[in-house]
């Protein structure tokens, strides 16, 4: 068999923290990310489709869609930020190019966004740079750089205006910045001056306008960097009885998270799960709020208000404006028919989920049912799902107080055990609710499985597996043998065994009925986190944090695969055995067949943005389910290497029962029953109501046929009296015709006369200029022959002439050839510079006139505001004129007082000059010292050469200290071998000293049994002598005294135990006595043992005492001589360091002249007593640490004597 494949055929998750991370493809599909991938979702059709990252990406941070919809941006985290563009217009999405910049230190791009051509795209860089980066991304050139903040301050969202490409919008923690690129530079344009706020998200509008949104709820409105409208949101707060109970929290803030526009005006986040849709005023440049939209209560949650608490990531507008989709932080999907929002104009509109609600945090529990196509997940988001894998659907789910550990479903389907923080709960899968019905003391329960056939389940308590039966609920068995806290656990096919693995590296093999360990393969280097085991029960597979695949039989570990260093996290196998599915840290899935070959052969796929936590195959082995800390859940078709679904050798169907509570039923049939008679009381109504609709009806339509009769006839006899005048207006008409067309003909005999008189004029013209042209024809002739004669001449001329120049030039022309053979090479290097020297240029004036135009249409509309502002600043600027007259007379005098600080400067410009002469001589003293000095670094040389020697004769005394450091390390080692034999007596010691005091426990338990024994009989004889008391009343009356006193007897002494206590008491008694003498004969044994045993340790600690004291005293000399040792080479450095700072070029040249060899020895010299050096302050260190680590081992040795 070939290797496996699986193809990802659903995603459920959303990635909340990716910025931009939901947006419409077209009107019928969405993109958004899901683990490691971007996944294009039809909401029609509920098909998916996913674009899988890059293999490095250890996740995604933003996305961008370009404006033709072609092109997907995906900002990714790694060794280096980078910006991967897919094109998504093909089936076969392809990576078009891959950017990213060397010299950046940021890892990360927190914004991208495409230009409005699709052609440009910006990049904003996280910390420490927070740099603006503009792509010309085809090309993947950088056209321009810009560092959006000097301070820490961090940015959240970047743009570019949709009318123009070189107009940026840069917003974040306090700022806000418009950026123009010109001329191969981004330059900045100043808003108007405003306080700075967390500026969370804006967007573009028409006219150049921009609409920004703070953290603190406002709303500001720019054009043209000035702002023209602002608006504060004011959230709601209603209390709810729940919530009234609970002590007052502070209101959440109103933030303004996500901004979308549309035609009529603008959407915004107003705070936690809500959303303002804000129209245009009837005054320009003001929006007015027409209506709201809000995340309704989740009914299947224990508080149901946490919904509403959401808040929004992103909002995106379907291109034909009818829906509306939110993401909000708890990685859920949103919608809203805007069509619908019109027709509830006013009220209050809600959103509904897109497809299903996500999982918000870490799936931990992931398991599939046989008899149904369910697969159930629990999360620390404390939600429990229930999934169908072949609609691709969220059946059931339910949110609880407690975080979710594991999760197992019932083989039926229709029971459910999941392991909280708290408890472990045995619940019911109703039709459209999960009920607990049974609820174990086992807190935070990481692992639990039913049985294949259902009829028990195994639960995991720490380090130690229960097993329980379903149908009593009992613990027929506990599996104790884990040291470290057990990671998995599975049933072999038949249910005898139970395999587990854990953190102490061991695997055993449990069976089931006799509680005993049958096998076991323990690997302490390795802790154990996924295991699976073949159908045929005798090989299990095992993956841990050694990074290898184990395959163990009969309790050894026969192959081991190595994973290429990826830490492996769990492993599954398909029922058929012939297929092994891996999951890794890095979110890939890696599959295997089996049996295993020689040489490592996988396939492997990504999906999962963080480590898969759980994998699970279907029972038909066609499908593959996988979970991550990632929170999200893929479906996977494993498939051949065509590409077709495998067959399946059984053909299964699922069960169709539900379960449903009597109440539950009982309440259904009561509401069908009052719905059905409802039914027949709303269809009497109806048809009563019909019945008085006709009759008014019948009387209504009377009315208006008379009506409409009365209005035909006044309609007959207007539509007369206007046939008659129609008639006299066409007799009229036609005589006016006649009377026109007679004028008309006399007009057109006139100008036919005037017009021949003309052409007889006209024909005369034309006669004399004929004569003129034949008398300039003759004499043109005979020019033209006088010229033919005299060119002839000279033409012969010109060719005796011309050829004899042209035998000239056919040799310069040869010598041009050459010449211009190597003019032409040269044209074609300058052509292709000049080439792309156009190119830059065309691009640069495409740009500069772009912007001219642009910067014109700014201008005039800004001299059009401006003329108004002009009038009113006319009055205003008339008043500042008399108030800076004032001004002017006050800077007058300050101007007389400028000019006396001016005077005294000057002086003290003197004063300094005759300081600057005054150094300009202490400058030349210094000089003349610098030579002196230099004279004296020769003599310096001089002694380098004695000190040399020195360093040698230092070398020979250190070398027998280095003997005597051996002899001490041996020492040391034989210390610590007499160390460990007295750390395994006392720890001897220590377990007997802990099995006497729990019997001393035991014997205490006993005592405190025995006292509250005594107290019981106390009271009882204080309630007789009371009774007794009461009797001796009737001492003088015998009957009433006799009945009394049976009444006591029968109280206190039951006639069938009388004889069966005296019996008892007598045997316990006897075994009390029994037992309590063995115990302090034993306790006497003990004490005499620890006499004995501290006897000996105390001789044993004086000895080691004494070779301590003695270690000490040789290090504390050892530290006094390298103390000295440091103090000579420390003057020695110093002297060679003098050296080397006043060396002269000359000195330099005598050295390497004279003594090379020498110097070379110096050096390596130098290295090697320095290396020396380093070497004894490690060993002292470690004799350091190792002393009060043997003080402390003394101590324990010397251990109290226990009183008893």
């Amino acid at each position: 068999m070939s290797i496996p494949m699986i193809h990802a055929n659903h995603v459920f998750g959303l990635e909340a923290s990716v910025v931009n991370n939901v947006f419409y493809f077209d009107d019928q599909s969405i993109m958004y990310p899901a683990g490691s991938g971007c996944v294009r979702y039809n909401i029609d059709q509920k098909w998916q489709k996913l674009f899988p990252g890059s293999e490095k990406c250890q996740g995604m941070l933003a996305l961008a869609l370009s404006p033709n919809r072609r092109y997907l941006a995906i900002s990714e985290k790694g060794e280096r930020a980078m910006v991967a563009i897919y094109d998504i217009q093909h089936d076969q999405s392809k990576k078009k190019k891959l950017l990213s910049v060397n010299d950046l230190q940021a890892q990360e791009f927190v914004s991208i966004a495409f230009s409005p051509d699709s052609k440009y795209l910006i990049a904003q860089s996280g910390k420490p740079d927070w740099t603006l980066i503009y792509w010309l991304w085809k090309k993947q050139k950088i056209i321009g750089v810009m560092k959006t903040t000097t301070n820490a301050n961090p940015v959240y969202q970047i743009s570019f205006n949709p009318q123009d490409n070189t107009q940026i919008c840069v917003v974040g923690d306090g700022v806000l910045k418009l950026l123009r690129y010109s001329d191969g530079n981004l330059k900045q344009t100043n808003f108007q001056k405003l306080e700075l706020q967390n500026f969370l998200a804006h967007a573009w509008m028409p006219e150049d306008r921009i609409i920004v949104g703070t953290d603190m709820g406002k709303l500001y409105l720019f054009e043209l960097a000035e702002l023209h409208w602002e608006y504060t949101i004011m959230l709601d707060v209603r209390k709810s009885a729940s919530v009234s109970q609970l002590p007052s929290l502070p209101p959440p803030q109103p933030k303004v998270t996500a901004i979308t526009i549309y035609s009529k005006g603008f959407m915004c986040s107003a705070g936690p799960g809500v959303v303002y849709i804000f129209e245009r005023g009837e005054e320009k440049d003001t929006f007015k709020k027409i209506r709201v939209v809000k995340i309704p209560q989740d009914p299947y949650s224990t508080d149901p208000t946490q919904a509403e608490q959401q808040e929004m990531s992103t909002l995106s507008l379907s291109p034909s404006e009818e829906a509306l989709v939110v993401s909000t932080n708890k990685s859920q999907l949103y919608c809203i028919t805007l069509s619908s929002a019109e027709i509830s104009k006013g009220e209050l509109a809600y959103f509904e989920f897109l497809s299903q609600s996500f999982h918000s945090n870490i799936i931990t529990g992931l398991d599939i049912c046989i008899r149904k196509p369910l697969v159930a997940t629990s999360s620390v988001d404390r939600s429990v799902r229930l999934w169908n894998y072949e609609t691709n659907a969220l059946e059931l789910y339910k949110e609880f107080q407690e975080e979710a550990y594991s999760v197992a479903i019932h083989p039926s389907g229709l029971y459910i055990l999941v392991g909280f923080s708290d408890k472990l709960r045995l619940m019911n899968l109703l039709i459209d609710d999960i009920r607990t019905f049974k609820e174990f003391t086992v807190r935070s329960c990481r692992e639990c499985s039913f049985s294949n056939g259902g009829h028990r389940f195994a639960v995991v308590n720490g380090n130690v597996i229960h097993i329980h039966s379903t149908t009593t609920f009992e613990n027929l068995v506990n599996l104790k043998g884990h040291n470290g806290k057990i990671r998995a656990i599975i049933w072999n096919p038949d249910d005898s065994k139970l395999i587990s693995c854990g953190m102490d590296g061991a695997v055993y093999e449990w069976n089931t009925l006799t509680g005993k360990r049958e096998s076991e393969c323990v690997l302490k280097s390795c802790s154990y986190t996924g295991l699976c085991i073949t159908p045929d029960s005798k090989t299990i597979f095992a993956v841990g944090s050694d990074r290898t695949l184990k395959e163990i039989t009969d309790s050894q570990i026969i192959r081991e695969v190595s994973s290429n260093d990826v830490a492996y996290t769990c492993v599954v196998m398909s029922h058929s055995g012939r297929m092994l599915f891996i999951g890794t840290v890095n979110g890939s899935v890696r599959c295997m067949k089996i049996p295993l070959p020689v040489k490592p052969e996988w396939n492997e796929y990504q999906a999962h943005a963080g480590p898969i936590t759980k994998m699970v195959i279907t029972f038909d082995d066609l499908h593959l389910l996988t979970v991550s800390e990632d929170a999200c859940l893929v479906f996977w078709k494993i498939i051949d290497k065509e590409g077709r679904v495998l067959k399946r050798d059984k053909e299964v169907g699922h069960a169709e029962e539900i379960l449903i509570t009597k109440l539950d039923l009982q309440e259904k049939n009561q509401m069908t029953l009052e719905l059905k008679t409802r039914v027949e009381e709303l269809k009497m109504e109806n048809e009563y109501q019909l019945r008085l609709k006709d009759m008014n009806y019948s009387d209504k339509i009377k009315e208006l046929t008379e009506k409409f009769i009365q209005e035909m006839e006044s309609l007959k006899t207007k539509n007369q009296v206007l046939k008659t005048d129609k008639d006299k207006i066409e007799i009229k008409h036609k005589e006016d015709t006649v009377i026109i067309l007679d004028k008309h003909a006399k007009d057109i005999e006139d100008l036919e006369s005037i017009n021949n008189q003309k052409l007889m004029l006209e024909y005369e013209k034309y006669q004399e200029l004929q004569l003129k042209s034949q008398r300039m024809q003759e004499d043109y002739e005979r020019q033209l022959t006088e010229m033919d004669e005299s060119k002839s001449q000279a033409l012969e001329e010109l060719t005796e002439y011309y050829e004899t120049k042209l035998q000239e030039k056919c040799t310069l022309i040869e010598q041009l050839q050459e010449e211009s053979r190597q003019q032409i090479k040269e044209a074609d290097e300058t052509k292709k510079q000049i080439e792309e020297d156009a190119d830059r240029e065309i691009q640069d004036i495409k740009i500069k006139y772009e912007r001219n135009l642009r910067d014109e249409k700014e201008a005039n509309l800004r001299l059009k505001g401006e003329t108004g502002i002009m009038r009113k600043k006319f009055t205003s600027l008339q008043k500042e004129i008399e108030d800076k007259q004032g001004e002017i007379e006050k800077l007058k005098s300050e101007h007389q007082k400028l000019h006396g600080v001016i005077r005294s400067l000057e002086k003290d410009i003197q004063g300094l000059k005759k300081e600057i002469l005054e150094r300009d001589e202490t400058i030349q003293d210094k000089e003349k010292r610098i030579y002196d000095l230099k004279k004296k670094n020769q003599e310096l040389e001089k002694f380098k050469f004695v000190l040399d020697y020195k360093i040698k004769e230092l070398k020979r005394q250190i070398e027998p200290r280095e003997n005597d450091i051996k002899e001490m390390k041996e020492q040391i080692q034989q210390m610590e071998t007499e160390l460990e034999l007295f750390h395994k007596h006392n720890t001897q010691l220590e377990l007997n000293i802990g099995e006497l005091k729990q019997k001393l426990k035991a014997t205490e338990a006993e005592m405190r049994k025995e006292m509250e024994k005594v107290r019981n009989v106390e009271s009882v004889v204080k309630r007789f002598k009371t009774d007794l008391y009461n009797c001796v009343a009737f001492i003088q009356e015998p009957k009433k005294l006799k009945e009394s006193i049976w009444q006591v007897y029968a109280k206190y002494v039951p006639q069938s135990e009388v004889f069966e206590i005296a019996a008892v008491d007598s045997d316990i008694q006897r075994e009390f006595g029994r037992q309590r003498n063995h115990l302090e004969k034993s306790i006497a044994t003990l004490q005499k043992k620890l006499l004995k045993d501290t006897e000996i340790h105390r001789a044993d600690n004086v000895h080691i005492m004494q070779e301590n004291v003695a270690l000490i005293k040789e290090i504390n000399d050892l530290r006094h001589e390298l103390k000295v040792s440091r103090i000579k080479v420390h003057d020695l450095e110093v002297a060679l360091g003098s050296i080397r700072k006043n060396k002269k070029p000359c000195a330099v040249e005598f050295k390497d002249n004279c003594s090379r060899s020498g110097a070379v020895s110096r050096l390596h010299f130098d290295h090697e007593s320095e290396r020396i050096i380093e070497l004894q302050r490690q060993e002292i260190k470690q004799l350091r640490e190792e002393i009060p680590g043997k003080e402390e081992a003394q101590s324990v040795g010397m251990l109290p004597v226990l009183s008893i």
